[in-house]
């Protein structure tokens, strides 16, 4: 390679060189630099570009273009970073979308190879038919990546049981920046290499023995002591943690455990967090596979977020440790729970309960797995931050440590959310500091050096496993030695002489309060349409709720977020979308603010599903974000005409309603769609006649009743299918209700919220908390999952007013209304009782589907529930131009595997009318709604 020009070169020419070498993709644009720019850290580091490195090839040509113009080079995975390590000036090399290959698994050698792109969970799912498991699993296990595991050196709940990552790595591939490609192993074959990584250590044998290596969790600095001959002298384990600084990892080796056949859990129940730190090494003495803490600040915080989250009761006790053990058998797995609760009883536990339920341990594991999105705001709403999140002691001298903390941060007048790894004496703690003034910021810096103090006071270091990254390694001065920091500028010298590989960390560390990204933020409260009042009223606020941990970029699980399984695109990701947003309010994207192009590119794709408002630790509610924008960026231009004919549907299904027939006749007109601004390939569904209006009851006596309900007649269902309205009625008539229908047509106003235009949203709904004043008290049911969230949500979120959030209180869903009534149903015939049940994703996020199955079940039905994405139509979402390839993949990866797996003809249940439109076209199958099956079974 020829020697690096000193020359700046522009992100335009760098690009430009970078597309010249590499096939995968070169992004250069605002958008996709204001995504990069952040982590899960408090930093901000504006990349000129971002590679996606489609091979090795690909790899080694940016290295070669990099090394050439003298330009910085940081290695990113899934982005999930809480130290700043994964951010970084000039090249950001994003493994997440392409080298993720698991190439080989050596079952009987117990080892897998893989490359660094590779999710965790992937790993772990070609792994379980096996009865194999890699040992590390952090709480981003469903979206961390291995380069990335080993870049920090990642370790997880199951550490005290199976270590960390460099524990497990046996040999890895690294591209450097000189061009050469080095496999490092214990037996490393490249004796150049080897010779001088050992005259780094030799120079520094004494400060390596004594500082190194002490408890398991010290993670901070570089591990030199991989290299000491009692050791081993293991070049890849050294290399393991070192944060992306030394090399680019291009394949992995990784050594794997035994996956147990049963597992059980002890939650022992302590008074405090201290006594859980002191009662923590006796619980690890009786060998489990976890020793985790949690706090009330964590258990309330995910107990106090939006939608259902049910959970099993915990024992006694404002603290809690959970103990996770394994057996060849429910028997023996039991027997070991009973030994290790009768040791917690033993160690001051005021109570301790045993789980075996498989459904009740994944609750309680994951409000412990979201506990760095739970600890991001305080119970009473004040926001927390990471930064010294992540400090480790011996663990026997966790209690000390811990007491002395809380005393510090109680110095500081500051609140810390405490949970973490208490058996292997890392605590991991958010806290609200105030980072968005210079002052807040001087007080942050005094904290995190007296925080260092403390920390090795006690034996400890400032990082248990999230590396130093951005956040600590200006720290590392207080914590080590001279001598032994000048070896660890001596290994990096070794492998990166140039300094390009991640710079500011580590080594020649940059201050820990640079490139604090909060310190942009400015207020942004006027002129909104939603009162946001979670978050003092302001849009910013809100989007900063993200704090960058990446839950939405799973690839399976839940629903959130589907237009980012689709595209596999970080911009299409609720977390990219929120960094964009942020970027778009301070100012960086665009001089006229609401008007970005590169925001409105980013929430597009958004199928306002609401999923992440339910499903995100943080409780990031896009869809309500992506309404404000585009209200406010069409304030004072043109609207699509998708808004316009699909925004003011409620209005034109109204008129249509009453000539049926002029309608779908119309409907059917050759350049409609194009008139309208509807996809193409969409087909239309067929409007019925409207008989709801001509069949209400009467009000007088059905509103005074006690026993009487309001079934909300909206729109889709009443123009559709109002067959369902009649079922509905009959059912909730069988149940002992009195029916009554609303006496005006009035509207939740779901299609002017999801195209924006929140102005005639508010007009529509506050003519319809008007209209519901005239049954004051009488419970709303609902038969369209989307108009239930909106006004079980939006309505109350727009209006703000006290008539408003009473009416939300009021809506029920239509199972709701069911549970506790003397229904008589027949069960199923057996032919039948295989079923499959699509909810709708805003009753997923906003009410749960508790009630719904347990009607199917009284009918004798355990459904095959849609458990993962969204359907794709997502009310007009698939109806408008360019959506039309994303909506169909979305239902490629929710719904339609699960119907070809079912049996033909099987039930379908789908109760919103997007997915029962979607299903039908896309599959054929005609679903049903439950009022519909529940009619039908009506003895």
């Amino acid at each position: 390679m020829s020697a690096p020009s000193t020359a700046p070169i522009t992100a335009g020419s760098l690009a430009g060189l970078l597309r010249g070498k590499v096939a995968g993709p070169v992004l250069d644009d605002r958008g996709n630099q204001a995504v990069y720019a952040h982590d899960a850290s408090i930093h901000r580091v504006l990349p000129q570009v971002v590679v996606l490195p489609a091979s090795t090839d690909d790899v080694l040509a940016v290295l070669e273009v990099c090394t050439d113009t003298g330009v910085a080079l940081t290695s990113r995975g899934g982005g999930t970073s809480i130290a700043g390590n994964a951010i970084g000036p000039g090249v950001v090399l994003d493994f997440s979308r392409h080298l993720d290959a698991v190439r080989d698994i050596d079952v009987d050698g117990r080892t897998a190879r893989v490359q660094p792109g590779v999710v965790l969970d992937t790993l772990q799912h070609r792994l379980a038919p096996h009865r194999l498991r890699f040992g590390p699993d952090p709480s981003s296990h469903d979206r961390c990546t291995i380069g990335g595991m080993i870049g920090s050196n990642a370790c997880g709940s199951h550490s005290v049981a199976w270590g960390t990552t460099a524990d497990s790595v046996q040999s890895l591939t690294v591209a450097l920046p000189s061009g050469d490609v080095v496999v490092l192993e214990r037996d490393c074959t490249d004796p150049a290499l080897l010779r001088r990584l050992t005259a780094v250590r030799d120079a520094a044998l004494g400060p390596i023995r004594a500082e190194l290596g002490r408890f398991p969790r010290q993670v901070s600095g570089y591990a030199l002591q991989h290299l000491l001959p009692e050791h081993g002298v293991d070049p890849a384990r050294a290399f393991v943690g070192s944060e992306g600084t030394l090399g680019v990892v291009l394949e992995a080796r990784v050594g794997l455990v035994d996956l147990p056949a049963q597992q059980a859990l002890v939650v022992a129940g302590y008074p405090d967090l201290v006594a859980a730190a002191a009662a923590s090494p006796g619980l690890r003495a009786g060998g489990p596979l976890t020793v985790e803490a949690l706090g009330t600040d964590v258990v309330a915080a995910y107990d106090s977020r939006p939608g259902p989250h049910p959970r099993p009761t915990l024992p006694r006790g404002s603290a809690w440790l959970l103990a996770q053990v394994g057996g060849a058998s429910p028997e023996e797995a039991r027997e070991r729970a009973e030994a290790l609760a009768a040791v917690a009883r033993q160690s001051g536990a005021s109570a301790v309960d045993i789980v075996t339920a498989q459904a009740d341990q994944r609750a309680l594991w994951r409000i412990r797995e979201r506990g760095a999105g739970l600890a991001s705001r305080t119970v009473d709403g004040r926001e927390s931050w990471a930064g010294w999140e992540d400090a480790a002691v011996p663990p026997e001298r966790l209690a000390d440590y811990l007491g002395e903390f809380e005393r510090l941060l109680s110095d500081h007048q500051r609140h810390g959310v405490i949970y973490g790894h208490f058996g292997e004496g890392c605590v991991h703690v958010r806290i609200d500091h105030d980072l968005r003034s210079a002052p807040g910021r001087a007080a942050y810096r005094e904290f995190q050096e007296q925080a260092t103090a403390l920390v090795v006071r006690h034996g400890g270091v400032p990082s248990g496993e999230h590396g130093d990254g951005r956040a600590r390694s200006e720290l590392l001065s207080r914590v080590y030695s001279p001598d032994l920091l000048a070896a660890f500028s001596g290994l990096k010298h070794v492998f990166d002489p140039e300094n390009l590989l991640n710079p500011g960390v580590l080594v020649d560390p940059a201050p820990l309060d640079a490139d604090i990204g909060l310190a942009l933020a400015r207020p942004h409260h006027r002129r909104l349409a939603f009162t946001f009042p979670d978050d003092h009223g302001d849009i910013g606020v809100a989007a900063s709720r993200c704090v960058g941990i990446g839950a939405c970029r799973r690839d399976s699980g839940g629903g959130m977020c589907p237009s980012f399984r689709a595209t596999r695109d970080e911009r299409h990701s609720t977390r990219g979308r929120a960094r964009v947003l942020a970027e778009m309010l301070d100012g960086n994207l665009a001089d006229d603010g609401w008007s970005s192009t590169e925001a409105h590119d980013a929430l597009d794709l958004c199928l306002s599903c609401k999923a992440c408002s339910n499903e995100c630790p943080v409780s990031v509610d896009m869809a309500t974000y992506k309404a404000e924008f585009l209200h406010q960026h069409y304030r004072r231009r043109l609207r699509p005409r998708a808004h316009l004919s699909l925004g003011w549907l409620p209005l034109w299904l109204t008129l249509a309603r009453r000539v049926p027939r002029l309608a779908n006749t119309a409907l059917r007109v050759r350049g409609l769609h194009r008139l309208a601004g509807i996809d193409p390939s969409r087909a239309l569904p067929t409007i019925r006649a409207d008989r709801g209006a001509r069949r209400r009851p009467t009000g007088g006596s059905t509103r005074a009743r006690p026993d009487a309900v309001l079934l909300w007649a909206d729109t889709f269902t009443r123009t559709f299918a109002p067959q369902v309205l009649d079922d509905a009625v009959a059912v909730l008539t069988a149940a002992g209700y009195a029916v009554q229908l609303p006496d005006r047509n009035l509207c939740c106003g779901l299609t002017w919220v999801t195209t924006g235009q929140l102005g005639i949203a508010r007009r529509v709904m506050q003519r319809t908390v008007d209209g519901l004043a005239a049954y004051p008290e009488m419970p709303v049911v609902t038969l369209e999952p989307s108009c239930g969230s909106t006004l079980h949500d939006d309505l109350p979120a727009l209006l703000g007013s006290e008539h408003a959030r009473r009416v939300g209180r009021r809506v029920m869903t239509f199972a709701q209304a069911l549970e506790g009534r003397d229904l008589d149903l027949r069960p199923v015939d057996t032919d039948e009782a295989d079923m499959v049940a699509q909810f709708h994703c805003h009753q997923r996020a906003s009410t749960g589907t508790t009630a719904d199955l347990a009607l199917l079940e009284r009918l004798g039905v355990t459904p095959t529930t849609v458990d993962d994405g969204c359907c794709g139509l997502a009310g007009s979402f698939g109806f408008e131009p360019g959506h039309a390839e994303v909506a169909q993949r979305c239902a490629e990866q929710s719904f339609v595997p699960v119907l070809e797996r079912s049996r033909d003809g099987a039930t379908v249940l789908a109760d919103g009318f997007s997915c029962r439109l979607q299903i039908e076209q896309v599959s054929g199958r005609r679903p049903q709604h439950l009022a519909q099956l529940l009619r039908r079974q009506l003895r």
